[in-house]
């Protein structure tokens, strides 16, 4: 890792980065792969297209996120709460969840 002055890409493999920080770093076309550890942060970060997949995010806390067009498939969302959140247009299985919160309310 003796290149970070420099504008070239960085490759970590195999090292304990505990307590690192990373702030105002462009990470354009950054992947990471079998990196997860526990209580990583992640605040005011711009990350749109960027595939997801085998994470696991178990009791991960999302606060104002913006997930607009996001796609959700082959999860495990047990025991997930959203609270005080814009659900518009938002389907699950093909059903709009708006339409399944009103017949809900109408019922009770």
């Amino acid at each position: 890792m003796d290149n970070l002055d420099r504008n070239e890409p960085v490759t970590a493999a195999n090292r304990e980065m505990n307590g690192s920080t990373f702030d105002g770093v462009s990470m354009r076309g950054a992947k990471f792969h079998d990196c997860g550890r526990q209580s990583i942060g992640f605040d005011y970060v711009n990350m749109p297209d960027a595939p997801f997949s085998r994470m696991n995010l178990s009791r991960a806390a999302f606060t104002d996120g913006l997930l607009p067009g996001a796609r959700i498939t082959n999860a495990n969302l047990s025991g997930v709460f959203i609270d005080d959140a814009n659900l518009a247009g938002l389907r699950v299985d093909g059903y709009l969840i708006s339409d399944l919160i009103a017949a809900k309310k109408k019922s009770v």
